[in-house]
């Protein structure tokens, strides 16, 4: 198939590209930017004016529920939601049920989504076994089933020795670790931040401690170990700038926040929200105003959608027994435009913490538009708004906290390898 994008605004923050030029697609491949090849006769031509030509986005954390939580949501249903957001690669955490500990279900999990044809899944791998925190897995073997990198997810991992051992065997072979630090201990019981919100509704409260804490160890284990870590879900301004200090003391740590936590605080909790019930929590509006600085600087390297559908019934229990997590795939990019245009962060910039640079910390070839590479694109709509509504997402989860809230940004079309994947009704 022969794809001719025309007059559409060509952003490619890797290669520092942002001007109208065409775009053109043969046999899966970016075969030419600006000017045709000869001979080239396309099959399909997509005009693109007025709109916004990208790399396909890639996301760091989405949960697509699959295997053991298909109440949830299905293989199926998320892999819609992610299209429809433009997401074009993503990496799965491995707390699925069972989780991602043995070969044979990261192999099943690849094997599945490829015959889907839409997004490109990248397993994590579990760090230890059943991520009890007891003993590690056979990491090299869940690599050739493909893998590419290892975590605790949101599971405790309390025993610093199998820390320390895990960090000893990913720096030997090159592999990344992908840690979120909370320390459980602190942490315990608590579902909301340490501040005036928690105390006023009466709920048990998880201190920023709880990540310096565990923050401070794997920080000193990563120096100590010279192991590739990536820290998950940054939450905290004391955090930041421990993160901050690490990088100029030399320490290689790259690391995330999910973008609700660019927009939201524990005020937006309300009266007991349980959209709003996430891990890490919604912290203090300082801590949420350090991220978004921290984002324009660098020190957070990617932005994630942190994608966790859960079922309703579930949702809809009293804020602390009600299941954590929010939907984002479809909300990755409108809230990535919202950020910038508040921060005043250039178009670019802002699209490169969820194409490129999340590329880069995945490992992957993807979130660029060189000549030669391949076509993985989004095109949206960057002055379209729409409102989050349950009927407007495909995810089969529909709990975010930005329900009712009218976005800028819509995505049109979706490539994947060459092929539309998605085209906007």
């Amino acid at each position: 198939m022969k794809i001719h994008i025309k007059n559409g605004r060509l952003i490619d923050p890797k290669n520092g590209i942002d001007a109208h030029k065409d775009l053109f697609i043969a046999a899966g491949r970016i075969v030419a930017i600006g000017e045709a090849p000869k001979g080239f006769t396309a099959n399909r031509v997509i005009d693109a004016s007025g709109l916004i030509v990208c790399p396909g986005l890639v996301d760091l954390a989405a949960r697509l529920r699959e295997p053991g939580f298909e109440y949830m949501a299905t293989l199926e249903s998320e892999m819609d939601a992610a299209i429809a957001g433009g997401v074009t690669s993503l990496a799965c955490p491995p707390d699925t049920d069972p989780p991602l500990d043995e070969p044979g279900l990261v192999e099943m999990l690849k094997f599945r989504a490829k015959n889907l044809n839409q997004a490109r899944v990248y397993p994590i791998g579990a760090l230890t076994q059943a991520l009890k925190g007891e003993r590690l897995t056979e990491m090299a073997e869940l690599v050739d089933a493909g893998c590419v990198a290892f975590s605790q997810a949101d599971a405790a991992l309390s025993d610093n020795h199998v820390l320390l051992c895990g960090l000893q065997y990913a720096a030997t072979f090159g592999f990344s670790v992908w840690l979120r630090p909370q320390d459980a201990t602190l942490a315990r019981n608590g579902v909301a931040h340490d501040g005036q919100v928690a105390t006023r509704l009466g709920l048990p409260a998880i201190p920023v401690c709880a990540e310096t804490t565990a923050l401070s160890t794997i920080l000193l284990l990563a120096r100590e170990t010279g192991a590739k870590v990536h820290l998950c879900r940054l939450s905290s301004a004391e955090g930041v700038d421990m993160v901050r200090q690490a990088k100029r003391l030399g320490i290689a740590v790259t690391c995330d926040i999910a973008i609700h936590h660019a927009h939201l605080s524990e005020m937006d909790i309300g009266y007991f929200d349980p959209n709003c019930h996430l891990t890490p929590p919604l912290r203090s509006a300082r801590d949420r105003d350090a991220l978004r600085r921290a984002l324009a600087d660098g020190t957070i390297d990617a932005i994630c959608s942190d994608h966790t559908p859960v079922d309703e019934d579930v949702k809809q229990l009293p804020f602390a027994e009600a299941e954590v997590g929010a939907t984002g795939l479809e909300l990755l990019l409108p809230l990535t435009l919202k950020w910038a245009e508040e921060s005043a962060i250039a178009l670019p910039a802002a699209l490169a913490k969820i194409t490129s640079d999340a590329a880069r910390i995945l490992g992957i070839d993807a979130g660029h538009l060189s000549a030669g590479s391949t076509a993985d694109i989004c095109i949206f709509d960057p002055e379209r708004y729409w409102k989050v509504e349950p009927a407007a997402l495909k995810s089969q989860g529909k709990n975010t906290p930005f329900l009712g809230f009218e976005l800028k940004g819509r995505v049109r079309h979706t490539l994947v390898e060459g092929q539309i994947v998605y085209e906007a009704k």
